[in-house]
């Protein structure tokens, strides 16, 4: 029966309207006979164009009528108001205690607990049991139970006494289409998972075709089941269709989708798409976890890495491609030929590789990157805080500025303490004093609640703020606000360093994007350490590019990721030929 369900889907061609969405994929279930279950309706619901769909979610139910000739939703037909009723009265809070007791809430949390438990079997009990009690399911169930339904290592196929839920996903789709619920991203995303777990990803590849035709743009993860299916079947030809249909959709891969993509390319020798992946990895990853790390090394270790190359090659179109690319690679492929010398390795403070004393290249940020960033930054910040405060700080800063340096205050004064230190924030403003180029002191951001109150009252402190704030070196953030906007935006406008040792990787920085945002914080940010040996030591931007490098005579260096650099050194992947050319 399985085999019927992806032949149909492949020969199915998909419309975008919900309504006229009734023959392509939802057609495609309702002419599959169902695994028969005795409280699942069989009846089709598509006998006639006029039928209804119910909206859920209103407070007062509507019926949608579907127009017979134009098949699309027409004008809502409000439903006859309800007699007044002592529910009317209620209170507030009872009715939201209402709302939460009511079978499709606790439905709710029932299924979010077997999601979150990977809890099959209940969640078919669930399910059959709100079947059995003509409870109409919503979107949001179905995409649950389709979820939990997916739920496999993903390593091979499962039979159905190992995962019943494999064998009633499908079923459970085709009652979601039944039930005409609109289907959105994720609904397609588990069907797609399904159609893996079931050993299929040519049909999680179909699933995710055929999101475009309802309207509904693609994500990442829609993509994923696809192509770590491919990957691991060692279709390569497959898997580098879904990543081309991946870059018309605009969806960036990670480090996950790239690494599985090198893997898939180096099992099947092709040094082309290797060399294709590395320069991808080079660009948006930058820094590589230890698994893709390992993987490279194996690549450089390998026969195929060895016959990859030319013996000779156009010295002035490298240097050329190296100029134009900003530095660190030239993209040119492989340079040379033989074997590798592959070495774990690390740099010294100046950036030179210990192995083969080759010096690590600082690359350049563009100006013009520079100026659309700190734009985009700006619309994000005035989405995000209240724009008349963050407007009336833009205008501080165009009197007081521009700075060397901007602090961020709350995190310099917490660093290894236990309370916040106005003492050791004033060190760190006054070592920036000192190696500023105007003597000037830096910009110190802190929220209005570090300013007023508490510790800020004791004479000694007081004294600071008066201090700064006479000197144009102070601005308290408004209550309410996020000051890492405030922070970010005065080190950009002002191309000055940034003091935090604030790692920058919560969800208000990705936000800001995984191209430009790394390379300006490698290049601006310093941190400090306090330690009793050293006291207070700054940690500048170090002097060369923290990424993946390609040389012009064509060695590799390639740097690990690591959570702190500052606690742990960072291992460097150096590879060469073995004869230099």
């Amino acid at each position: 029966m399985y085999n019927r369900y992806r032949v149909m889907l492949r020969a199915t061609c998909f419309t975008p309207s919900f309504s006229r969405a009734c023959c392509p994929l939802f057609a495609l279930f309702l002419r599959i006979p169902s695994v028969h279950h005795p409280h699942l309706r069989s009846s089709s619901p598509f006998r006639g164009y006029h039928s209804s769909l119910h909206v859920k979610g209103s407070r007062d139910r509507r019926r949608i009528l579907i127009d017979h000739n134009r098949r699309m939703c027409t004008i809502p037909e409000a439903a006859k108001q309800p007699p007044a009723s002592t529910s009317e009265n209620l209170s507030r809070k009872a009715r939201k205690k209402a709302i939460q007791q009511s079978p499709e809430s606790m439905l709710k949390q029932k299924l979010d607990m077997c999601s979150r438990n990977g809890n099959v079997l209940e969640a078919l009990r669930l399910y059959d049991e709100a079947k059995r009690n003509g409870l109409q399911l919503s979107q949001y169930h179905y995409n649950v139970l389709l979820y939990v339904c997916s739920l496999t290592d993903g390593e091979t196929e499962s039979s159905s006494s190992q995962n019943p839920g494999l064998s009633r996903g499908f079923d459970i789709f085709k009652q979601m289409i039944v039930d005409k619920v609109v289907p959105n991203e994720a609904t397609f995303t588990n069907g797609a998972r399904l159609a893996v777990a079931k050993d299929d990803p040519e049909m999680a590849f179909d699933m995710v075709k055929q999101m475009k035709a309802f309207g509904i743009q693609p994500r990442l993860r829609s993509y994923g089941p696809a192509l770590f299916g491919f990957c691991r079947k060692g279709d390569a030809e497959k898997a580098y269709e879904v990543d081309a249909h991946m870059i018309e959709s605009e969806v960036v891969p990670e480090e996950p989708e790239l690494t599985a993509l090198l893997k898939v390319s180096m099992d099947t020798k092709n040094a082309d798409k290797v060399y294709e992946t590395l320069q991808r990895l080079r660009d948006l990853v930058r820094q590589v976890s230890k698994p893709t790390f390992d993987a490279i090394e194996e690549w450089f270790k390998s026969e195929a890495a060895a016959k990859a190359g030319v013996e000779k090659w156009d010295v002035k179109k490298i240097r050329d491609g190296v100029v134009s690319g900003g530095g660190g690679w030239h993209g040119q492929g492989w340079l040379g030929t033989g074997k590798w010398n592959v070495t774990r390795t690390e740099m010294d403070e100046n950036g030179v590789c210990k192995c083969c004393k080759e010096k690590l290249v600082c690359i350049d940020i563009n100006p013009v990157e520079t100026e659309n960033f700190a734009a985009s930054l700006t619309r994000l910040a005035c989405q995000k805080e209240v724009k008349a405060s963050f407007n009336q700080f833009q205008e501080w800063l165009e009197r007081h500025g521009p700075f060397d340096a901007v602090i961020d205050g709350a995190n310099m004064g917490l660093v290894n303490q236990r309370s916040f230190s106005f003492f050791q924030l004033n060190n760190v403003v006054q070592r920036f004093q000192q190696i500023s180029p105007s003597k000037r002191l830096p910009l110190v951001i802190l929220h209005k609640s570090r300013v007023v109150g508490g510790p800020a009252t004791y004479p000694k402190n007081r004294a600071l703020l008066e201090k700064w704030k006479n000197a144009g070196a102070l601005y308290a953030t408004p209550p309410g606000s996020n000051d890492d906007w405030y922070w970010l935006y005065a080190a950009v406008s002002c191309k000055c360093l940034l003091v935090t040792n604030d790692e920058m990787r919560d969800h208000l920085f990705q936000l800001l994007g995984t191209s430009f945002f790394p390379r300006w914080k490698e290049k601006h940010q310093v941190r400090i350490s306090v330690s009793r040996e050293e006291g207070l030591k700054l940690h500048m931007p170090p002097p060369y590019s923290i990424i993946i490098q390609e040389s012009e005579d064509g060695r590799w260096h390639v740097p690990m990721s690591v959570e702190d650099d500052l606690q742990t050194s960072r291992q460097w992947l150096c590879a060469r030929r073995s004869k230099t050319h």
